[in-house]
């Protein structure tokens, strides 16, 4: 099995650190690939062009990190970044969600800044995210303490990682820190682990 993405996609990066947290390198292969060109070869894997994407031992593809994600998680049948009881997995996934929101936002920040000219780039619509993110900022601010945010890993950890730690803040100009010291206190203990080293965004 591939595992297919680009070294720059946060949505690339929480599918490399699960594939690390369930040790699946040796059965699960990294392959690298290019997005946004006229013929890429990955087209031809994945019509949609989309990162990341994987491919199965049936030769099917599927894609979307969430996905990608449950199924990596679930091949040992012993899930552990992903919750079992009702009550844990509806706080868990309100908490999951909450943080791929904040990332959708940031993200769409950074393709905005990188691939459009400052002519082309929608200032409304930046500004739009930017508000969000710091209102998401704030709430996790609040409720970083949570027992699924501060116990064992898990996929809302993982995604909130992927927002806040990286080049791309300073890239996006996105100073979550200033006046939240509780979610700085958190994210120095994620940076303390290997994996938050090893998968950082290659901008």
């Amino acid at each position: 099995m591939n595992l297919y993405l680009t070294l720059t996609s946060p949505y690339g990066r929480i599918a490399r650190i699960v594939r690390i947290q369930k040790k699946l390198e040796k059965l699960i292969s990294l392959e690298v690939v290019k997005t946004r060109l006229k013929n890429s070869p990955y087209y031809n894997i994945n019509p949609s062009g989309r990162v990341p994407a994987m491919s199965l031992k049936d030769g099917s593809i599927i894609e979307d990190s969430r996905l990608i994600c449950w199924y990596m998680d679930h091949l040992d049948e012993n899930p552990s970044l992903h919750p079992n009881s009702k009550d844990i997995c509806l706080e868990h996934m309100r908490l999951e969600s909450t943080a791929r929101s904040m990332l959708d936002g940031t993200s769409l920040i950074w393709r905005e800044i990188k691939y459009r000219s400052i002519s082309e780039r929608s200032m409304k619509i930046m500004e739009h995210e930017y508000k969000r993110a710091y209102r998401l900022a704030d709430l996790f601010e609040k409720e970083i303490n949570n027992p699924i945010l501060s116990g064992e890993l898990n996929m809302a950890q993982i995604i909130l990682t992927c927002v806040l730690h990286g080049p791309q803040n300073e890239y996006i100009n996105f100073d979550w820190q200033e006046g939240r010291p509780n979610l700085q206190k958190w994210l120095k203990n994620i940076e303390s682990l290997q994996w938050a080293e090893e998968t950082q965004p290659k901008l």
